[in-house]
């Protein structure tokens, strides 16, 4: 669809019409002109068809660049799609126990991690993207880059663990987007998960001074976003919604993706047992919080359209554009064009 920001000036195409009239009175004075010959046929038959329809061309391309001109000064707008100014975003992936259930086939662990890769593959080159999993704690499987072979490697790598911190997850995505910020994760995670303040900080990261820093609006970040997929409820580690509201603060969004049957399933490993639920009020708050968008996924399929629709939404992105210049240029293209036939056929200007 185009619209016009100046549409008045589109009354100036007015003037295509009384072009056309002057150009048929010309002809018709031409013709009166050539009564003076013995024979018009002796004429027609010295132009030839290809001739007079030669005669043509040329007045009918200059007003096309005419018109194409008149259009340009009303300033079209279209509606294109281009790539996002995302520069960063960080797939935060569910690792728990859970993930082993096969309600999603082949599993939800299988599911997703061919979803996530289908999801890299589509994102444009300068991209670049991180990986965190996290189950009982979180950690950064791959810092942010633009190599699609590293990313797919360590979405491979995945080990499934015990716990689900949820929080965590966010909040490590959150350090990797902005590894200069100064955000503690040794107080942020272990402080909620344990009393033993030496122990070295999840993904190696050092601990840095705080910078002050005001809060933005949420979702006001166009250059990072995070995918968080899990398929349980939190079991330890920070609130979430606390750490969504961190995220929220800085205005990173967050696209959460449930993966698992609503009514779960039960499943066991190493002689214990328990039925694993998806959490979907949660997931729901966090993208709420954010100002992100939250999916749910039954099945493999859903599972793969709402990565491929995730693509669409945070690496490509529908933008008003003018396309005045396109118009001048093709203007200026027919015009070269009708004045190179000109004199290549007649040895003048029209």
């Amino acid at each position: 669809m185009m619209i016009f920001d100046w549409p008045l000036m589109l009354w100036a195409l007015l003037i295509v019409p009384v072009l056309v009239w002057i150009y048929v009175l010309i002809l018709r004075r031409r013709k009166r002109a050539a009564v003076r010959y013995a024979s018009l046929g002796l004429v027609r038959d010295a132009l030839g068809a290809g001739q007079r329809w030669r005669r043509h061309l040329p007045p009918a391309l200059l007003l096309l660049a005419v018109t194409l001109m008149l259009l340009a000064t009303a300033r079209p707008v279209a509606t294109v799609t281009l790539p996002t100014q995302q520069e960063t975003i960080i797939l935060a992936m569910d690792v728990s126990g859970s993930m082993r259930a096969s309600d999603v086939q082949p599993s939800r662990l299988q599911a997703a991690q061919a979803a996530a890769k289908a999801f890299i593959a589509e994102l444009p080159a300068r991209t670049r993207v991180g990986i965190v999993a996290f189950a009982a704690t979180a950690s950064v499987v791959q810092a942010p880059t633009l190599s699609h072979d590293d990313l797919v490697a360590a979405i491979d790598r995945f080990q499934l663990q015990r716990g689900t911190a949820t929080g965590s997850g966010l909040i490590v995505a959150l350090a990797t987007i902005f590894p200069d910020a100064g955000i503690d994760l040794s107080q942020l995670l272990y402080g909620h998960l344990r009393s033993d303040e030496g122990k070295a900080p999840i993904g190696g990261a050092t601990a840095k001074p705080k910078e002050a820093f005001a809060p933005v609006a949420p979702g006001s970040n166009a250059s990072a976003a995070v995918v968080l997929l899990s398929d349980g409820q939190r079991t330890t580690g920070p609130d979430p919604l606390e750490a969504a509201k961190m995220v929220a603060d800085r205005g990173v969004r967050v696209f959460t993706v449930g993966v698992g049957t609503k009514e779960g399933e039960i499943i066991g490993f190493e002689g214990w047992s328990m039925r694993v639920r998806l959490d979907e009020e949660s997931l729901k708050r966090i993208a709420e919080i954010t100002r992100g968008e939250y999916f749910y996924a039954g099945t493999a399929v859903d599972l793969k359209k709402i990565y491929e629709g995730l693509n669409a939404r945070i690496a490509f992105e529908k933008r008003k554009t003018e396309i005045s210049a396109l118009f001048a240029a093709l203007a200026a293209f027919f015009a070269v064009i009708a004045a190179i036939l000109s004199l290549w056929w007649h040895g003048r200007i029209l």
